[in-house]
């Protein structure tokens, strides 16, 4: 048997994550000479914790190693199990990657936003122009934002923003649409 692909562990893993309340962000296998090893990357809209983290690697590290004494799986000499969370460099491009990071700052292309609200759909986020003297407030199609990511802060965001990210998706419809308005 050869070594699984990323496709057929992601169909062993998600309904682990699941019970867990967590989402299969990414999953990465690397052929590494006596051990394999195997990342796993979870999210859950809670932030999973240290603790969870262990349990669910502890179940997969248990379905594996049944997997493979059943003739299913065949990690070759052995394997590495690294159950972590995303990092900061993982594009948004789920709905759920937005509802997760909002007031987080972001960049898209050459340009900065604060995360507001997603409608009810999660199809159009509230996106806060960052780094103005007063910020303006953007709608826009998830789907066109692909390609973003989350930036580290080092300080505090400003008021402003954060204030404006803080809306509900009505309220800062209402506040671009008289931004529209007025110019």
């Amino acid at each position: 048997m050869a070594f699984p692909s990323t496709e057929e562990l992601r169909g062993r893993i998600e309904p682990v994550a699941a019970a867990h309340g967590m989402d299969v962000e990414d999953v990465r296998t690397t052929k590494a000479g006596a051990k394999s090893q195997v990342i796993v990357a979870l999210d859950s809209d809670s932030r999973p914790t240290l603790d969870e983290l262990e349990v669910v690697s502890q179940e997969l590290s248990a379905l594996f190693d049944a997997a493979e004494d059943a003739g299913e799986l065949n990690f070759g000499a052995g394997y590495t199990l690294e159950v972590t969370t995303p990092g900061v460099d993982l594009p948004l491009t789920a709905p759920r990657h937005w509802r997760r990071s909002r007031g987080r700052l972001i960049s898209a292309g050459d340009k900065a936003y604060r995360v507001g609200a997603l409608d009810d759909a999660e199809a159009h986020v509230v996106l806060v122009e960052a780094g103005a003297k007063t910020p303006k407030v953007r709608v826009r199609p998830v789907s066109e934002m692909s390609g973003a990511v989350v930036e580290v802060e080092f300080n505090q965001p400003p008021k402003a923003e954060v204030e404006l990210a803080e809306l509900t998706f009505e309220e800062a419809s209402a506040l671009e649409a008289g931004e529209r308005d007025n110019k």
